[in-house]
C-alpha cells in the first residue's frame, strides 16, 4: 500500500471495518462486522484517498514508466474496492430502504469520481508519454494491452472535449446514473407492488402443497389480508403461469407483470426515468461524436459496429417468429381440446406457458411435478455443478462453516486445485428475499491479480423459492439449467490467471461475458453428471432412464417462443439506443406505442410472445449494465454452441461428451484464465483455431430452413 493510501486510510475511523483489509481467508469482506453507519465515512474517505493517488500519478515528475503509471493505477482505490463491494452486494442481495438511500446518494458522487480519473488530461498525457516510448520498453503483451485499453477508454470518456464540453459531460453523467439507480429501485418496488392477491384457494388449483405453503408464506411475510400472494419474479413470463389452471387467474398474473413501471402504482413508475435515460444517453454519444449510443456500447464489444448487431438479430428473427406461430397454432388446438374452456376461445400470452406444458407432457409425456423430486439444490450444486468442474478442471470444493455471508442461507466454500493448493473462494445465495433483485447473477468480491496478490472470492446469486423449514430445495429444469450457467461466471472469475485487476476475470466485452456461462450449461445434460445428480431425493434412486431420455429430447421444444421473446427484448434495447435526442418520446404515455412499433418494425411484434422484459422493468438496459447490450447473449451463444461443438467432437474421449480433464484444461488455458488481458476473440481463437461460425447456434435454435 502507498504511503498516500496509508494516510488517507488513517482518516478513517479505525473502528471501521473498512479502515483495513479484511484478515478473513482470501480477503473475504467480514460482513458480521458491517454496519449501515460504516458506509458514508467509508466511502467518503475512499474517494479522497483514491484522489490522492491519482494526483500523486499526475503530477509525478519522473518520467512516466509501467511501475510509476500503470501499476500505481492499478493498485490505486483499495479502501473505496472494500467498501463498495460489500456495498454493492448488500445493495443487491438485501436491500432496503437505509441502503437505497444511500445508494442514491453515492451514485452522483462516484459518477463525478470516474469524470475526476478519466476527464484528466494529466494522467492522460502521461500514458500518451508511456506509448511513446514503448519501442524502447520491450513491455510484455498485457502490459501493452493495458496501456493500449487505458488510452482508448480515456477517448471514449471525452478526454479530447474541451472545457465546455467536459463539463456538460459531468452533468450528463451524474444525472445518468442516479437516474439508473432509481430505475432499478423502482424495478424492485414494482415487483413488490405487482405481487397477486388470492383470497379463495380454489383458484389457486394445479398447485402442489409446498408452493401452496411458500404463497401462504408470502402472504403472512407480507401482512396482506389474504391466504395466499403470488409475487412476481423480473421476466415478463412468471413461472406460475404453466400450472395455473385458473385461466382468469393466469391473465390476471399476466397483466400484473407486464403493467410493472406503468402508473398502476405511483412510487414504482418508471416511464418518465426511462424516457429521460433514454434521451440523455442519446445526449451523451452525439457530445462524444457517436450517431446513438447503441453505436457508442458496440464499439467496445466484439461486435463493433451496430449495423453487426442489427445484421445478427435481423437474421433471427424472422425464423424465430416464424416458428412461434407453428408453437401457437399447436397450442390453440390443445386450448380448442381442453373441455374447461368454453368452445371458440382463442389462445392468448397468459395461455401459452399453460398449454405448452400440458402439449409437452402429452408429447414428451414429462410432468415438473414428477422431475422436481429429482432434482435437489444439494444434490444438484454437489453431484452436479460441482462433479462436473472436479471432472473438467480437477477443482474441489470444501464448505466452510466458518466463514460468515451476508445475509441467512448464504453459503462458502473453499475452492481448492487438484494439488490442493487453495484456488479461492465460492460464495452461493441460492433464495430469494424481501428486498433482493430478481433474476440470477454472479459478481466478485475480490479480483484476482498477481500485481496485488490477490486470489479471487466469486458469488452466484440465484432467486429460489425458500421450502418450508425442514424441507428439500426441488428445482425446475429450467433451475438447474441456471445453476450451471452462473457457475460458468463463477469459473471464469475463479480461473483469472492475470497480472492486473482491470483484466481479471469477467472483466471482458458485455457480447463476451456471457459466453463461458452458456458453455458450462451443456454439463447439466452430460449422461455421466446428469446420472449423478437427478436421484429421487427420499430414495436416492436415480432418474429413470425413460424418463430422462425424454427430458433431453424435449430440450428443443419451445425454441421459437424462447428465441423470439428474447428478441423482443433484445431489439427493443436497440431500439431505445438507436435513436437521436429529438427522437425520444416525450411524453409517458408515448412508451408504450414506441415499443410496440419498435417490435412491429423489427418483426417481432407477436401479441401472444410479449418480450422477455418490456421497457417499463428491463433493469438491464435502463437501470445499467446491458444497455444496448442485451443483444450480447445471443451473440455470445455463436461463440458458445461452436465451442460445445468442440467439446464434443474434438474434446470428446472415449464417448465421454468432452467431460475429461484434457478438454477442460485446454479451455481454462486458453479462454477461462485469461480475463480480458488480450483480445477477448483471440482466446476463442486460441481454442478454436479459427472464427467462430454461425452454423451450431442456428442448429441449436432451429433456425435453419
Amino acid at each position: 500500500m502507498s504511503d498516500v493510501t496509508a494516510l488517507a486510510d488513517t482518516q478513517l475511523d479505525p473502528a471501521n471495518p473498512f479502515a483495513t483489509p479484511s484478515s478473513l481467508p482470501y480477503g473475504l469482506p467480514d460482513f458480521g462486522a458491517v454496519r449501515i453507519e460504516h458506509f458514508r465515512p467509508a466511502v467518503a474517505a475512499g474517494i479522497a484517498a483514491q484522489r490522492a493517488e491519482w494526483e500523486a500519478v499526475a503530477t509525478d515528475p519522473t518520467v512516466a514508466d509501467v511501475v510509476n503509471t500503470l501499476d500505481a493505477l492499478e493498485r490505486s482505490g483499495e479502501l473505496l474496492r472494500r467498501v463498495l463491494v460489500v456495498f454493492h452486494t448488500l445493495a443487491s442481495s438485501v436491500g432496503g430502504d437505509e441502503i437505497h438511500e444511500i445508494e442514491s446518494e453515492i451514485a452522483p458522487q462516484l459518477a463525478a469520481h470516474g469524470d475526476a480519473f478519466w476527464l484528466d488530461r494529466r494522467i492522460y498525457a502521461r500514458l500518451e508519454s508511456l506509448a511513446s516510448a514503448t519501442p524502447l520498453l520491450d513491455l510484455d503483451a498485457e502490459t501493452t494491452w493495458l496501456l493500449e485499453n487505458y488510452r482508448k477508454n480515456f477517448v471514449r470518456a471525452g478526454i479530447r472535449l474541451d472545457d465546455a464540453g467536459m463539463d456538460q459531460l459531468r452533468e450528463l453523467n451524474s444525472r445518468l446514473v442516479t437516474l439508473e439507480t432509481e430505475f432499478s429501485q423502482r424495478v424492485v418496488k414494482a415487483m413488490e407492488a405487482g405481487a397477486v392477491e388470492v383470497e379463495d384457494p380454489a383458484r389457486l388449483a394445479g398447485l402442489d402443497e409446498g408452493t401452496l405453503a411458500g404463497l401462504a408464506r408470502n402472504a403472512a411475510d407480507r401482512g396482506v389480508a389474504v391466504n395466499h400472494l403470488i409475487t412476481l419474479m423480473l421476466p415478463t413470463q412468471q413461472p406460475l403461469l404453466a400450472r395455473l389452471t385458473d385461466r382468469e387467474l393466469r391473465a390476471q398474473l399476466l397483466a400484473a407483470s407486464e403493467q410493472r413501471g406503468t402508473g398502476v402504482d405511483a412510487d414504482s413508475d418508471t416511464r418518465a426515468i426511462l424516457l429521460e435515460v433514454a434521451r440523455l444517453r442519446a445526449e451523451r454519444a452525439r457530445l462524444l461524436g457517436y450517431d446513438h449510443h447503441a453505436a457508442y456500447v458496440a464499439e467496445d464489444g466484439t461486435a463493433a459496429t451496430t449495423p453487426a448487431v442489427n445484421e445478427m438479430l435481423a437474421r433471427l428473427a424472422a425464423p424465430a417468429a416464424r416458428n412461434a406461430g407453428k408453437e401457437a397454432a399447436e397450442l390453440q388446438k390443445m386450448l380448442d381440446a381442453d373441455p374447461d374452456v368454453p368452445g371458440g376461445a382463442t389462445l392468448r400470452a397468459a395461455d401459452w406457458a399453460y398449454y405448452s406444458e400440458r402439449l409437452r407432457k402429452e408429447r414428451y409425456s414429462i410432468d415438473d411435478s414428477v422431475l422436481a423430486p429429482y432434482l435437489e439444490l444439494n444434490r444438484v450444486l454437489d453431484d452436479g455443478v460441482f462433479y462436473a468442474a472436479n471432472r473438467l478442471y480437477g477443482i474441489t470444493f470444501h464448505e466452510r462453516a466458518d466463514l460468515a455471508g451476508y445475509a441467512d442461507g448464504v453459503r462458502v466454500w473453499e475452492v481448492k486445485e487438484e494439488d490442493g493448493t487453495g484456488l479461492g473462494l465460492f460464495v452461493g445465495d441460492y433464495y430469494a428475499r424481501a428486498g433482493k433483485r430478481g433474476g440470477a447473477w454472479m459478481h466478485n468480491l475480490v479480483d484476482q491479480s498477481h500485481l496485488t496478490g490477490r486470489r479471487p472470492v466469486v458469488v452466484n446469486n440465484l432467486n429460489l423459492t425458500p421450502p418450508p423449514a425442514g424441507e428439500p430445495t426441488l428445482l425446475t429444469w429450467d433451475e438447474v439449467r441456471t445453476c450451471f450457467h452462473e457457475f460458468g461466471h463463477a469459473l471464469h472469475g475463479l480461473f483469472s490467471d492475470v497480472q492486473y485487476p482491470t483484466f481479471s476475470g469477467t472483466s471482458v466485452p458485455r457480447d463476451f461475458v456471457e459466453y463461458p456461462s452458456q458453455v458450462n450449461e451443456m454439463w447439466m445434460a452430460n449422461p455421466e453428471v446428469v446420472g449423478r445428480f437427478a436421484r429421487h431425493h427420499e430414495t436416492g434412486e436415480p432418474l429413470p432412464a425413460k424418463l430422462l431420455e425424454k427430458v433431453l429430447a424435449v430440450a428443443g421444444y419451445g425454441e421459437g417462443f424462447a428465441t423470439t421473446e428474447y428478441l423482443g427484448a433484445a431489439l427493443l434495447d436497440q431500439a431505445w439506443h438507436q435513436v437521436t435526442p429529438e427522437q425520444v418520446p416525450t411524453e409517458v404515455d408515448d412508451v408504450a406505442a414506441f415499443e410496440r412499433e419498435a417490435l412491429q418494425r423489427a418483426g417481432v411484434g407477436l401479441e401472444l410472445v410479449p418480450p422477455r422484459y418490456r421497457s417499463t422493468y428491463f433493469n438491464h438496459t435502463f437501470g445499467g449494465g446491458y444497455d444496448a447490450g442485451y443483444y450480447s447473449y445471443i451473440w455470445s451463444e455463436v461463440l458458445d454452441a461452436d465451442t460445445v461443438e468442440w467439446f464434443t467432437t474434438e474434446g470428446d474421449i472415449d464417448g465421454d461428451g468432452g467431460l475429461n480433464r484434457a478438454a477442460g484444461q485446454r479451455f481454462r488455458d486458453a479462454l477461462l484464465s485469461r480475463g480480458y488481458s488480450q483480445d477477448a476473440l483471440q482466446s476463442f481463437r486460441d481454442l478454436r483455431g479459427r472464427d467462430a461460425r454461425i452454423d451450431p447456434l442456428l442448429k441449436r435454435r432451429r433456425l435453419t430452413d
